[in-house]
């Protein structure tokens, strides 16, 4: 089985007015400004798949800086996974400056059987001080609920591109350690994260993080895969495209380009996503 952990979809309504949802919102303005910037929809994302083919994918939701456009995004990522439970399984965002809503709003969205938060992309200096009355009570929904989080993450150092923020391992570590319950997932190869491993007490803390390769071909050359597998445990390696900035096709082909043995290649294509999804619906 191949499951992508890591791809978006849009509403058409957010497709065919981007205009003005890019004058709504900061981040997406960031993103999708550039009109070459591609949007994909339920139907495009299955299309995708059966090309590709991957069995399952994880639709993320996308980091809007207000509850209404988190609301309309989720919706329609709930409307996708009920639609195709086979196929399909999601991650919904709330924003994390309006504590109680986005409680509740989580609390709805996990009762439509989304799979937890993501991808999330905390505002700078929210980080800063992880356990604080905006980020505790979410955590602790989360890890009662056992939901998953992908985060996004980013490097301190290397060329710029759009969206790629200031989410690095030196933000996103602080906030590992205060929540060591929270099942997280880190976008990007956790911008590097997983090079600190080989410190003891870094990999005690990492046991309940896993990585995503999503957008490897834009970030790093493909020993990038060989290397993290040697630095952590394979198992907590997931496949992830960012489909559809990278087509999944292309993703797929990146990745089998790669030195990791064959025998291990299924685990992160599939096996170990599987596992996760399995263990917050057991």
């Amino acid at each position: 089985m191949i499951i992508d952990c890591h791809t978006h979809i849009f509403p058409r309504e957010i497709i065919q007015h981007r205009e003005q949802y890019l004058a709504q919102d900061a981040n997406f303005a960031a993103l999708y400004r550039n009109s070459n910037a591609r949007l994909a929809t339920i139907e495009e994302l299955l299309d995708s798949m059966d090309n590709a083919g991957i069995d399952m994918s994880i639709v993320c939701g996308f980091a809007w800086s207000n509850m209404a456009l988190c609301k309309q995004g989720n919706d329609y990522i709930l409307e996708a996974i009920s639609r195709y439970p086979q196929r399909l399984v999601g991650l919904v965002t709330v924003a994390i400056e309006e504590p109680s809503a986005a409680i509740s709003e989580l609390n709805r969205c996990a009762e439509r059987g989304a799979l937890g938060l993501g991808e999330l992309r905390p505002p700078k200096n929210s980080l800063s001080t992880a356990i604080d009355k905006h980020w505790t009570p979410l955590v602790n929904t989360l890890t009662e609920k056992n939901l998953l989080c992908l985060m996004h993450a980013s490097e301190p150092v290397g060329h710029q591109y759009p969206g790629k923020g200031n989410l690095t391992p030196e933000r996103i570590y602080p906030f590992i350690k205060c929540f060591p319950n929270l099942k997280i997932i880190l976008a990007h190869w956790g911008g590097g994260l997983p090079f600190y491993n080989l410190m003891p007490e870094v990999a005690k803390n990492l046991s309940n993080t896993w990585f995503d390769c999503a957008a490897t071909s834009f970030l790093y050359d493909n020993s990038i895969y060989s290397c993290v597998c040697s630095l952590i445990d394979i198992q907590h390696v997931l496949f992830g495209s960012d489909y559809p900035l990278i087509s999944q096709s292309r993703a797929l082909e990146n990745f089998h380009k790669s030195a990791i043995p064959p025998q291990l290649k299924s685990a992160i294509l599939g096996e170990n996503a599987l596992k996760l999804i399995r263990s917050v619906y057991a």
